[in-house]
């Protein structure tokens, strides 16, 4: 008991002072941002002094949250591009995705990470003589910028906003069968038909050989021009990540396995309910048959809905007992209904966690998701992109959700799909069920990121959490050189077998034939 106690005073020393903690959040969506700051504000929350790189600011930072703002990456990321998100859907089969993913890789990710390594406040700070302790930057076709935690010489957290891919996997050596585990831009669960596991092993082998061949000699190029001093090479720093956070639980998705050294975080962003402002507060205390509530997300905007598919919503919710909810662009929208409350935006998670919200229709994004299934709410999905289609369908073959697919929507699919949704109680239980499973855990997400992040520093980036994978060849990985190994000498047994069967075959007749001879001269 003594050691005990000693242990954990010495433990309240190391971090009496807060450690020095850069985070590197580029993303220019806000729902990635959410994620990052959720973790950057936990651990500055608990005492250690935190700097963020970012195109966002932290609306009411602690004092111990400074921030280097990436001005003007948002504007610069947006040029040219087509802002209507329904035009990116997809569609199923190859393309969609293929296309998305020569998107990300080819576009999105080279103009990020050069923005950053070139902006003049994180030149400042790279040329600066500040020190570390840890480094996180989130692992989202990122990879050059994991180079900061060579520059500052400290170990590197790497974090994902949507849990576990190829990108998160390979630097844990983690392994994904896709045999059960789904590529995240196909809309398939952990249980799949012959069909869909043909599809989802094409897409991994497709993507793998695009990422490895393509895509990582170009951040190669990047991080050797970013950090031209590094003591690591490219290589090596893909396989020194010191711990992964996830923002994904095994109650929401699937089971996965995971080495010590992944940590499933989900939520991390999502409060306790908080009171509303006085007019929703209001609308929602006093909707005494319950609430829906219609928000697509911060990227996709309801107002780039097409007319006919914007009036099918209009009729089905002027039909509706319920008060509707709907984050929308336009305030002054035509034919509203007089149970309709239309605000350009509105507090989400406060929103969901009042008790008269009885649906929530959603585009699928995971932060949505995840509030809505903290808070006990069954969902309408309308996926669009991305990993929405994939997580619209866990939460379908969940029982909590019924998926209402862009292209067919018309007034009769969008009132069949709220009204099963409302009139069925069993998608309440299902969801208020999963919400009890995700809340039962030893540690909150804020607790575990606390806990992992001052663990990693407090071991020195814990190398002991490494998986030997990381050490292994494909082929070793594999077994393919054991399986070859075995194969030679299967042959060699098999072709030594023949030969003894043979000369015992010719002994046999050469015997027989000396009988015969013998016989014949009797």
């Amino acid at each position: 008991m003594i050691a005990r106690a000693v242990a954990i005073l010495l433990l309240l020393v190391t971090f009496s002072e807060g450690a020095k903690i850069l985070g590197v959040l580029p993303m220019v969506a806000t729902s990635h941002f959410n994620i990052g700051a959720g973790i950057m504000k936990t651990l500055a929350n608990a005492g250690h002094d935190v700097t963020v790189i970012s195109p966002f600011s932290l609306k009411n930072p602690p004092k111990n949250y400074r921030e280097i703002l990436l001005t003007g990456l948002v504007e610069e990321t947006q040029k040219g591009v087509e802002q209507n998100f329904f035009n990116f859907r997809n569609s199923g089969g190859f393309i969609a995705p293929i296309f998305m993913l020569y998107m990300m890789y080819e576009t999105f990710s080279e103009m990020v990470c050069k923005y950053v390594l070139k902006h003049p406040s994180v030149v400042d700070l790279l040329e600066s003589d500040e020190k570390f302790d840890v480094v996180f930057v989130e692992a989202f076709i990122t990879e050059s910028l994991y180079g900061f935690a060579q520059h500052f010489d400290a170990p590197l957290i790497a974090y994902s906003t949507f849990g576990s891919c190829m990108w998160t996997n390979d630097l844990v050596g983690s392994p994904a069968p896709p045999s059960h585990v789904a590529h995240f831009l196909l809309s398939y669960t952990d249980k799949m038909t012959f069909w869909q596991r043909f599809h989802n092993t094409a897409m991994t082998i497709i993507d793998r050989l695009y990422y490895e061949q393509r895509y990582l000699p170009n951040q190669r190029r990047m991080y050797e021009a970013g950090f031209p001093h590094a003591k690591l090479t490219f290589e090596q720093q893909m396989k020194n990540v010191s711990l992964v956070f996830l923002n994904q639980h095994f109650s929401l998705s699937s089971p996965r396995p995971y080495p010590p050294n992944v940590i499933e975080a989900g939520g991390i962003q999502i409060e306790e309910g908080k009171p509303l402002p006085q007019d929703l507060q209001k609308y929602l205390d006093e909707a005494k048959d319950g609430v829906v509530y219609f928000c697509m997300g911060s990227n996709i905007k309801s107002i780039h809905f097409p007319e006919e598919k914007r009036q099918a919503f209009l009729k089905v919710f002027s039909k509706l007992k319920q008060r509707v909810l709907w984050k929308f662009e336009d305030e002054t929208i035509p034919n509203q209904p007089s149970n309709l409350k239309i605000q350009a935006w509105m507090p989400q998670n406060d929103i969901l966690a009042h008790p008269n919200v009885k649906l929530f229709i959603t585009h699928g994004g995971l932060l949505g998701s995840t509030e809505a299934l903290y808070h006990g709410k069954p969902m309408v999905g309308i996926p669009i992109f991305g990993d929405q289609p994939m997580n619209v369908e866990k939460a379908v073959r969940s029982g909590y959700a019924v998926r209402l697919d862009y292209d067919d929507i018309t007034e009769e699919t969008v009132e069949k799909a709220i009204t099963t949704v409302l009139n069925n109680p069993a998608y309440a239980k299902n969801a208020k069920l999963v919400s009890e499973r995700f809340r039962d855990k030893p540690l909150s997400p804020k607790e575990a990121a606390v806990f992992w992040t001052e663990y990693v520093i407090r071991h020195r980036g814990a190398p002991h959490l490494r998986s030997a994978a990381m050490d292994l060849s494909l082929f070793e990985y594999q077994l393919l050189d054991v399986y070859a190994v075995m194969f030679v000498i299967l042959l060699a047994v098999a072709a030594i077998n023949i030969y003894v069967v043979k000369r015992l075959i010719q002994k046999v007749c050469k015997q027989k034939s000396s009988v015969d001879k013998k016989m014949k001269q009797s």
